[in-house]
């Protein structure tokens, strides 16, 4: 019921999005982007975009040292780069995020020469559009480096050559400060950006490029908001049911989720589920899961009180009997593929355990504070009130700026699982770390082009201020 509520809430919104998606040009510029209902229709096809798919969040999963792929995703798992079959579906996140830059350069463009807008309503709608464009970008520079930077003043060149990484990272900047002083305090609606939002996704900006002190002053301005909790569980049911359910309009540990319906929805249920199951209504593709036999992050994961791990469940899917698939995204009653999970893309559990990392990695001590943001969340995750003292709480006296760094990217690796956020995490502790955690947990030595994805061949032939000496390294 909460879902449908939901969708009835956001239905104005979309109700002309098929038009807006893929041919926003065909809307006369004279006649559109002049009223409040028209700018929200433009700026939901930005939020299309920025949608991840299944394909996308699938990679990221696949390169988690927790999961394994299967079929012709087992390659993303052997990191030694991609082959045609998995460039194809990187490719995809290159087009959706151009896209989304484009219709938010659109609307950053015209709003401010709305006829029937108020002051208000164009500051808030540029403000939108650079949340939208600054996050396709920022999904951009961490999987492809340096790429073309296509702003309202070249919007519709095709010839613009790949920006330097820098350059990239001072537009996602500068587009979010603009987002975060012209975005309302409350979205108005779910899965629409918000003050808040912004300066979560500031902060992660500045914690993937080591800036500690900015991330931690951004992050902290979230959690002192207090408009957030960690959404109370005791047992796996209410994680399944309270958190992730795809029945579930919100929590009051939302930040900024992706959100889907039946009626719009994400097919990454299917990857993460057996038909045998019964769990998803389509039936699964089992593409991803995790091997409890060989796999030492699971191994040695032995708090058989961590609800988080309980999440997983024994389920032969033809690879050996200790194969393991996810309760962290079921949808019993889809009826199909398109499934109704939201994706968690900033929820309030990454808030308090980034800002326990970047505050302590910034002073290079482990506060009482950081140490307290953390056990609210290891807590939780054992089913204790958050807010209280526990058994399973972790001790200052026990750590320092090293070991409690490592073991607040552990409790992330555990708490953000499935959510399309390990790999990112592991890139931003350098190549060294990076390569010695996936050896620890999957004995594999991972090569350095797989770093990247491959700047799509579209791009190389379309594009003549690209060729093929821009290519990534390797491919």
């Amino acid at each position: 019921m909460k879902k449908i509520i939901f969708i009835f809430l956001i239905g104005v919104l979309f109700s002309c999005k098929d038009a807006l998606v893929e041919e926003p040009k065909s809307i006369a510029a004279e006649s559109f982007y002049n009223t409040e209902s028209e700018i929200e229709t433009a700026i939901a096809a930005g939020y299309d975009k920025i949608r991840p798919d299944m394909y996308s969040v699938s990679l990221l999963e696949c390169n988690a040292d927790y999961q394994t792929g299967r079929g012709s995703w087992a390659l993303i798992s052997d990191y030694q780069g991609f082959n045609s079959t998995n460039i194809s579906r990187s490719e995809g996140r290159w087009s959706e995020s151009y896209l989304a830059i484009r219709n938010a350069n659109i609307v950053i463009m015209k709003a401010p020469d709305g006829t029937e807008l108020t002051d208000a309503e164009k500051t808030s709608a540029v403000a939108e559009a650079k949340f939208i464009r600054a996050f396709a970008y920022f999904d951009l520079v961490r999987n492809y480096a340096g790429v073309p930077i296509r702003t309202e003043d070249n919007y519709d060149a095709y010839d613009v050559a790949r920006a330097s990484e820098e350059d990239v990272w001072a537009l996602i900047i500068s587009d979010l400060k603009e987002a975060e002083s012209g975005l309302p305090d409350d979205a108005p609606v779910p899965g629409r950006a918000s003050k808040w939002a912004a300066k979560t996704v500031l902060a992660d900006v500045y914690f993937y490029q080591g800036m500690n002190s900015e991330a931690a002053a951004k992050s902290e301005e979230v959690i002192a908001s207090n408009k957030y909790s960690l959404v109370p569980v005791e047992t796996v049911d209410d994680y399944t049911t309270n958190l992730f359910s795809p029945d579930l309009a919100s929590s009051s540990e939302e930040i900024f989720y992706k959100k889907f319906s039946h009626e719009h929805g994400s097919a990454y249920a299917m990857m993460c589920n057996h038909p045998g199951t019964g769990l998803c209504g389509g039936g699964g593709w089992y593409g991803i899961y995790s091997d409890f036999g060989s796999n030492n992050f699971m191994k040695s994961w032995t708090d058989t009180g961590d609800l988080r791990k309980q999440l997983w469940y024994n389920w032969d899917i033809g690879v050996g009997s200790t194969s393991y698939l996810t309760l962290k995204v079921i949808d019993p009653d889809s009826p199909g593929t398109m499934c109704a999970n939201d994706l968690p893309l900033y929820r309030y559990a990454d808030v308090l355990l980034l800002n326990a990392e970047a505050e302590c990695r910034a002073t290079g001590t482990v506060s009482a504070t950081d140490m307290e943001r953390l056990n609210m969340v290891h807590r939780r995750a054992f089913g204790y009130d958050a807010l209280t003292v526990s058994p399973v709480d972790y001790k200052i006296a026990d750590y320092d700026k090293d070991s409690f760094c490592e073991l607040v990217v552990l409790e992330r690796g555990k708490e953000q699982q499935c959510e399309g956020k390990r790999w990112y995490d592991l890139k931003r502790l350098g190549f060294d770390k990076l390569k010695e955690i996936v050896f620890a947990s999957r004995g594999i030595v991972v090569a350095e082009k797989h770093l990247l994805y491959p700047i799509p061949v579209t791009e190389i032939e379309n594009n003549d201020s690209i060729d093929a000496t821009d290519q990534n390294p390797g491919y």
